[in-house]
């Protein structure tokens, strides 16, 4: 039986946000105020200063925020995002997008019709037998879940692998607090990965990926419903973040340390 080849990430790029997109935390709260009532006004600065939210924010379409259409912000951010950060590694790292035999993208909360990924797929002129794969809904962890994918799919080939977020387009406009949090802490933002099982990359790549553990907790009542997208009492679409999140997200990271100790 032959020995696994190795992944390497050959290079990586980060989205640099347009300065067009800047807004201060005073500035959003500001332009809520037809919105929400003054006390989520309030509890929206105190859960930012909390958190050391910083004051330079950058949100997709700021001159219209709140959003009149969430699609099209969300579309909009989301293809701001892909195309700045592929881009970047593209030309960083000079790979014919006809050698990407593999495509991931991992995006929580906006996954639109055609796919993010075919939409890569599209405006790249990726080649025909490419493995294309959206991973949505999964949280924080979907990156980490994207690399994994990525490395049981790589056969002597490249693989894309884009993570990103698209706060605005679910953006909640209400005043249930428990989805007020996720509108105080994420923003815009996503990173390219160019990851490779060939050995010829071993003398350019970055890193070698050494491990990857899943641990999936969602049996938990606790752990399934510490995030969930839901509508308040009147209708309004947004994301709940328990109370339980830290403890809950503290057991697979232990249980994962432990794996990895051994």
């Amino acid at each position: 039986m032959r020995r696994p080849r190795k992944v390497y990430l050959v290079d990586f790029a980060c989205y640099k946000h347009d300065p067009s997109f800047l807004i201060s935390r005073d500035s959003i709260c500001r332009r809520m105020e037809n919105v929400i009532s003054p006390e989520s006004i309030e509890f929206c600065r105190k859960v930012m200063e909390k958190y050391g939210v910083s004051d330079d924010l950058f949100v997709y379409g700021c001159n219209d925020f709140p959003q009149k259409s969430a699609f099209d912000c969300g579309l909009g951010e989301a293809e701001t995002v892909i195309s700045g950060a592929v881009g970047d590694l593209l030309a960083k790292t000079r790979v014919n997008p006809r050698d990407i035999g593999v495509v991931i993208v991992n995006i929580s909360t906006f996954n639109p019709v055609p796919s993010l990924s075919a939409m890569i797929v599209n405006r790249y002129k990726l080649r025909e037998d490419v493995l294309s794969y959206s991973l949505g809904g999964m949280g924080c962890s979907a990156g980490v879940i994207a690399v994994d994918l990525a490395k049981w799919l790589l056969q002597n080939t490249y693989a894309l692998v884009m993570s990103l977020e698209s706060p605005t387009s679910s953006y909640y406009v209400g005043d249930d607090r428990s989805k007020l949090i996720s509108n105080c802490l994420f923003r815009m933002g996503g990173a390219a990965l160019l990851l490779s099982n060939r050995s010829s990359d071993y003398q350019i790549s970055k890193y070698e990926l050494k491990h990857t553990v899943r641990t999936h907790h969602g049996a938990d009542d606790k752990a399934y419903t510490c995030a969930l997208q839901e509508v308040d009492n009147e209708g309004k679409l947004g994301i709940s973040i328990s109370k339980n999140l830290p403890g809950v997200a503290g057991k697979p990271l232990k249980q994962t340390s432990l794996l990895l100790g051994h």
